[in-house]
Formats: C-alpha cells, sequence, structure tokens
C-alpha cells in the first residue's frame, strides 16, 4: 500500500500552500489562513500514515486514527503526539466555518489575526515535525 509518490506529493502540495499562508496573512484573508492551515495538517497527517502504511480515512481529522497506531509512530510525530491530535481537531472544528461560514457569521468577519497566526503557526509545526519523521 506505500505508494511513495503519493506521500511526496502530499508533502509538496502542504509546502506549497504554507508558501501561500504568507501570501493570504499579507493581505489579512485571515478566515482563508485558518482553512488553509486545516488542509497543509490534513494532507501532512495523512502522507505520515500512508508512510507507515496506514490506510488513511476519508476525514478531515486524523488524530483518532494516529492515537490507534501510536505504536508504530516514531520520530517528531511521535514525540509531539499530543499537540498534533490537538492542532488537527481544533482546525477541523473550523474547516467549513472558515469556509462557507453560516447564517449568523461571515468567516472575513469572524476570524481575527491572532486566529489567523495560530493557525499559520500549527500548520508550520506539523509540517516540520512530519517531514522530520519521514
Amino acid at each position: 500500500m506505500k505508494n511513495l509518490s503519493l506521500v511526496k506529493d502530499y508533502l509538496k502540495r502542504a509546502e506549497d500552500r504554507l508558501d501561500s499562508l504568507d501570501l493570504l496573512y499579507s493581505k489579512e484573508s485571515w478566515a482563508n489562513v485558518v482553512r488553509e492551515s486545516q488542509e497543509i495538517v490534513e494532507l501532512c497527517l495523512k502522507a505520515y500514515l500512508r508512510h507507515i502504511n496506514i490506510e488513511t480515512p476519508r476525514v478531515h481529522d486524523v488524530s483518532s486514527t494516529l492515537l490507534e497506531n501510536k505504536e508504530l509512530l516514531k520520530g517528531e510525530v511521535l514525540h509531539d503526539l499530543k499537540k498534533i491530535v490537538k492542532i488537527s481537531k481544533s482546525l477541523r472544528r473550523d474547516r467549513e466555518i472558515a469556509f462557507y461560514g453560516t447564517e449568523d457569521l461571515t468567516p472575513s468577519d469572524f476570524y481575527s489575526e491572532e486566529d489567523a497566526a495560530e493557525a499559520r503557526e500549527s500548520a508550520k509545526f506539523v509540517f516540520k515535525a512530519v517531514s522530520a519523521s519521514l
């Protein structure tokens, strides 16, 4: 099952999105920074799971899969598992709201620079942990 080209593809696309975060941040597009950060984390964690031969579930938060397979984890991912799980769950909650909003919530008004900065740093943290663990 280990498709190494798919693992590399996920990480490359995550890295490209990391670069785009700086542009979105400079445009004060806080909701887009949050949304893209979630997608970066998702791509990174799915790349890691594929790398260790675990079928990636078709969900946006794979933290439960990481926890269920803790004995197979290595490197920075294992060392920082608690933080990575928290990041994945937190950003997953914001995924749809940051993109679509709701009848009583407009994403561009709801998310702040602080939200965007935290999401961006979280995405960078997960990318670094996963890259170091492969």
